[in-house]
């Protein structure tokens, strides 16, 4: 008979914004009898959406887990959203999981993010199966749904075809068993006919799946050629071995919202996917295997940090070997400090129980105000170290400038963001040294938005949310020589530094260069890096528009000095003086920063999408097509996309995404340049 461990699941639902996953995993729970109702059905909320900003949107923007039991086995689910702006730190929670359910929507299918979404999936090594969700929709097709799959790569393999009678989904047709199961009141079912019209349908399915199943396995196929057919067994065993291997994807239906399906769901969560134990060993950084053995030396690894308005922090951790309970003491491997693990809690949604039980590998659990622990981070046994190494976070795609709406209140705004950053580790938080702005770096405008909303919540500080100073870039063309001569007597000791420099521009890129030519002592050697400073001082705060100036070459030739008055304050001042007298004579030109955009999109968006690109001023360098999804790469300018996330999302009907990062700098059209210049000038009251 099979260990507790042994049965034991531990998924994530994975899929785009909207296919119904915080649905799906309600409708699993309430059948597991984990919960009493179905807010999804009843009145719209959700137990693992609990966050006001997740209430008012109706859409999740942080992880959730949960925690239920199905034949006396427990399992554990995590949720990830599906919009992009809060799927950043999807690799870290992917490796608190043994498996994904892969969610998709029966009236849209295939979307763009939906591929690169299995891909990550993929590249975590879980095996899946699929769940074609909403077949209650009028517009709800599983045959588009189904086909799309071969744009993921996807062998599909298809357990139950819907069945409907006009516009209302009422069973399945068991596509393995040749059966039809009906769906009653509160997620029950019970056996029927399949409808003649669908015959031949489950028939070609049926056949399709078989042999995906033989294929599989080498033993399988072999006794199919022989036998000509397999038995249920095998083809139960044969799928399971597929799933678990990656080669197969098992392929479910249901309707979340309808509470239908979910049973059969349930049963093949354990029939089919792995548990711990199934998974392939961990390799720490240093290339150290660890099996997921119960009675290994224990590690844990922190998948997740969110706040608690009761508990404070809570570190979500995922058991990789070991048993632990709670009151125990872990090595954190980053700080090289110890852990004391106070009482363990298992989670649903924002509702904790304590965990009474140890616990073992694929477990999660959550744990109260561990001192220095954060995302990402391995606890272990002191004495048998194990760190699994973390993911890479993907570039934050935009920034925005924070303000207080009262003045003088601007480290309460910092403080209070910066508290932010312990449970969401794909913001980015800092100032911008040459306006002085405190800068939020996040994955979309949503992102940032909705983060500021839960900051001004929580810590009762209101912050005013503006776009950022495009970093723009000044440079020089051409070469001249210019004098600067700083002389100032007040009585005492006075000011004396004189210098002659040689300014040139030089290739974009090439950043800036000082030189010192300097011959027979006509400036002293302590203060020729005064005139450097000097320089790069006025260079950062700009010419035309208080940009900093790049790209240009500083030659030093000559000057004079006085014994008594010269000092390097003096030097620096001249320096300076030199800079913008060069500045006045070589006529600087404005550089705007372009940005490589990369865009997905459904192929029916692909011109309004590139006609919207070349309005901005953007260069489409090519474009590829696969599977109903195009992927279009483009230089623009950033100042054109600082809000392009509500643009896209208008004429992809919310289907399209986009990565974006900084590329390189060119000069900027007169209208664009004269506009920042303009702008400039009024900020500084015409000065």
């Amino acid at each position: 008979m099979p260990t507790p461990l042994e049965m034991q699941r531990t998924f994530a639902l994975v899929g785009t914004g909207g296919c119904g996953k915080t649905s799906l995993a309600e409708m699993l729970l309430f059948n597991a009898g984990a919960l009493t109702r179905m807010g999804a059905i009843e009145d719209g909320t959700t137990c693992l959406d609990y966050e006001p900003e997740e209430v008012r949107r109706r859409g999740s923007v942080q992880p959730a887990c949960a925690t239920y039991t199905w034949n006396k086995n427990r399992h554990f689910l995590l949720d990830i959203p599906g919009d992009g702006n809060f799927t950043g730190d999807m690799e870290f929670l992917l490796k608190g999981v043994d498996s994904a359910i892969f969610v998709l929507d029966a009236v849209d299918g295939v979307r763009p993010l939906t591929k690169k979404f299995w891909s990550m999936v993929r590249m975590a090594g879980l095996p899946a199966m699929m769940v074609i969700n909403k077949l209650d929709r009028d517009r709800a097709d599983f045959n588009m749904a189904y086909d799309g799959l071969s744009a993921l790569g996807v062998k599909p393999v298809a357990l139950h075809l819907p069945i409907r009678q006009g516009d209302a989904f009422t069973g399945v047709a068991d596509v393995l068993a040749g059966k039809a199961w009906m769906f009653g009141d509160n997620g029950s079912v019970s056996e029927g006919e399949i409808p003649a019209e669908l015959l031949d349908d489950v028939q070609l399915l049926h056949d399709v799946t078989v042999e995906n199943i033989a294929e599989s396995d080498e033993a399988l196929m072999e006794k199919y050629l022989e036998e000509g057919s397999l038995s249920l067994e095998d083809l139960q065993t044969g799928l399971r071995k597929g799933v678990l291997n990656g080669d197969l994807v098992p392929v479910l239906v249901c309707s979340a919202l309808e509470n239908k399906g979910g049973r059969a769901i349930l049963e093949a969560v354990e029939a089919l996917l792995p548990s711990a134990l199934d998974r392939p060993p961990l390799v720490d950084a240093n290339g150290v295997e660890r099996a997921a053995d119960p009675d290994a030396p224990v590690a844990c690894f922190v998948f997740k940090t969110l706040a608690d308005p009761f508990a404070g922090q809570l570190s979500i951790l995922r058991v990789l070997s070991g048993t632990i309970s709670g009151d125990v003491s872990l090595r954190n491997m980053r700080s090289e400090e110890n852990e004391r693990l106070g009482s363990l809690l298992y989670l649903t949604g924002k509702t904790q129980s304590p965990c009474k039980e140890a616990v073992g590998p694929g477990a999660i659990v959550a744990v109260a105000k561990l001192k220095n622990t954060r995302t990402g981070d391995s606890l272990c046994d002191e004495k048998q170290p194990f760190a699994l190494k973390a993911p890479a976070l993907p570039p934050q795609l935009i920034t925005y400038a924070l303000a207080p709406k009262e003045k003088g209140e601007e480290d309460k705004v910092y403080a209070a963001i910066q508290r932010l950053l312990d449970e969401d580790i794909t913001l980015k938080l800092g100032r911008d040294e040459e306006s002085g702005d405190i800068l939020l770096a996040g994955m979309g405008q949503l992102h940032i938005e909705l983060s500021v909303e839960k900051a001004k919540r929580r810590f009762k500080i209101d912050i005013v949310l503006k776009t950022p100073k495009v970093p723009y870039r000044e440079t020089v063309r051409g070469k001249c020589q210019v004098q600067g001569r700083h002389k100032k007597q007040s009585g005492g000791r006075g000011q004396f530094g004189d210098c002659w420099i040689e300014m040139e521009g030089l290739p974009r890129g090439s950043g800036y260069v000082f030189e010192d030519a300097i011959v027979g002592g006509v400036i002293p050697r302590q203060y020729i890096p005064a005139i450097d400073k000097g320089v790069q001082e006025a260079a950062a705060r700009g010419f035309l528009a208080g940009c900093q100036v790049v790209d240009f070459r500083v030659k030093v030739y000559d000057g004079s000095y006085h014994t008594v008055d010269s000092s390097e304050m003096a030097f620096k001042v001249a320096g300076s003086l030199a800079f913008k007298k060069a500045m006045e004579t070589l006529k600087p030109v404005l550089l705007e920063p372009i940005v490589l955009l990369t865009v997905s999109i459904p192929d029916e968006s692909m011109g309004d999408v590139i006609g919207d690109l070349s309005s901005r001023r953007g260069k489409v360098l090519g474009s590829d097509s696969q599977g109903g999804i195009t992927e279009i790469k483009a230089h623009v300018p950033m100042s054109e996309v600082l809000r392009y996330a509500p643009d896209l999302r208008s004429m992809t009907g919310g289907q399209g995404f986009f990565t974006m990062e900084f590329d390189h700098y060119e000069e900027a059209p007169q209208p664009v340049a004269d506009k920042v210049i303009a702008e400039h000038q009024a900020a500084r009251g015409g000065e």
